[in-house]
């Protein structure tokens, strides 16, 4: 199964961008910083979401990074799916804390049950054809609008969204100029997907391709 090992993110300062994300989700284990060299202007096309047991570490969690300098997108609150809340870290990348549980079962932790990078692309069947060309295997799948891929061993998981409903779940406009700042580093090879998205061999390309 077609794994993701790391996300690179181009920042503006690499040094801050591991202080930022060590301290406020600890979560620096499977990203890699890079400085930025192509500009980018609003929305990237993509986002992180982290995954957690209960509201109180929901909470835990975009309390550190709104400290830390990040900026409140969508203030955490109550839906019909769970609860959750969206921040935009210093370096300008788009994060979604969320639970599927609405009240808390015990105190707030800080504990990542799940990361997921969110493409938004423009044809979501077409991207689904092409990614799993590359080895990556359908978990759940939802017409045209929603894509999510079986992370089996990864750290990350992938899923496919609309391109403006996923700046719109965000809270930002959709357009969006120039890179995307993002590598997606796995073991599928060395490719870049219809939308963009730059993808780099991190492990040996599976046997079967």
């Amino acid at each position: 199964m077609t794994i993701i090992d790391t996300i690179t993110l181009d920042v503006a300062d690499t040094e801050a961008a591991e202080h930022f994300y060590r301290t406020a989700f600890g979560v620096d284990t499977h990203l890699r910083f890079r400085t930025a060299t192509e500009p980018a202007t609003g929305f990237r096309g993509f986002t992180l979401s982290l995954t957690v047991s209960q509201p109180s570490t929901v909470d835990a969690l975009l309390g550190a990074a709104l400290e830390l300098g990040a900026t409140a997108l969508k203030p955490a609150a109550k839906s019909f799916w769970g609860y959750g809340g969206v921040i935009q870290a210093p370096d300008g990348a788009i994060w979604k804390v969320a639970t599927s549980a609405k009240k808390d079962t015990g105190p707030a932790t800080r504990r990542i049950d799940q990361v997921v990078l969110l493409l938004g692309v423009q044809d979501v069947a077409a991207s689904k054809r092409f990614y799993v060309d590359q080895g990556l295997a359908v978990g759940k799948s939802f017409a045209r609008v929603y894509v999510e891929f079986e992370a089996g061993s990864s750290p990350v998981k992938l899923a496919l969204y609309r391109h403006r409903a996923l700046a719109k779940d965000a809270g930002v406009p959709a357009e969006g100029t120039g890179s995307h700042r993002l590598l997606i580093g796995g073991d599928a090879g060395t490719f870049t997907d219809p939308d963009g998205f730059a993808w780099q061999a991190t492990s040996p390309t599976p046997a079967h391709r």
